[in-house]
């Protein structure tokens, strides 16, 4: 009897982490190609909350990355004024809006902004973060533990590297590539 109580520990927590794992992977639609990203609730989940309501809600669909550096990240996410489907869309004030949910406060994790991580933008508070965000291209070690990296592109990353760069300098983009959409896979 206890070998069949064992077995069925062991099955349900397979079954389990796996319906875990697929409720925390989301998939980004870009004219390029569709990318995998994995959440990692466990280490900031209320970013991860905020970025699946806000994914899930089609409030990402349509907006651009406004701000994209070669060799460092890809920032995207101002639902207010970087999203073109919206009247508030303003290419010139992308970057400095959010979503009319409150701010979070930060989660700093150990997960180190390596190639593909996922982090949540901000002012220099670091209780500003809203509804944006970036990706990494390459390691970023000075974000570490100042900013909430909260999931990792697990498929994909070449869709990313083909975002179009911005200025060198500020990374503005004239015209950007953006989001078709975000939802959970």
């Amino acid at each position: 009897m206890k070998k069949i109580t064992y077995l069925f520990i062991l099955c349900f927590g397979l079954l389990s982490s796996e319906i875990f794992a697929k409720n925390n992977v989301m998939i980004l639609k870009l004219t390029y190609g569709e990318v995998q990203i994995e959440l990692y609730p466990d280490k900031a989940p209320n970013h991860v909350k905020r970025f699946k309501e806000l994914a899930n809600s089609g409030k990402y669909d349509g907006v651009v990355f406004h701000r994209v550096i070669d060799g460092f990240m890809a920032q995207t996410g101002d639902v207010k004024f970087g999203n073109t489907n919206s009247p508030d869309f303003n290419l010139a004030l992308a970057g400095t809006g959010g979503s009319e949910l409150p701010n979070l406060k930060a989660e700093f994790t150990d997960i180190a902004h390596t190639r593909g991580i996922l982090s949540a933008a901000r002012s220099a508070d670091p209780d500003s973060a809203n509804s944006q965000f970036f990706i990494c291209y390459d390691s970023a070690p000075h974000l570490d533990r100042q900013y909430s990296a909260f999931g990792k592109v697990i498929k994909g990353m070449e869709f990313i590297d083909m975002i179009k760069k911005g200025d060198p300098n500020s990374g503005a983009v004239s015209n950007p590539d953006k989001i078709i959409s975000i939802k959970s896979k």
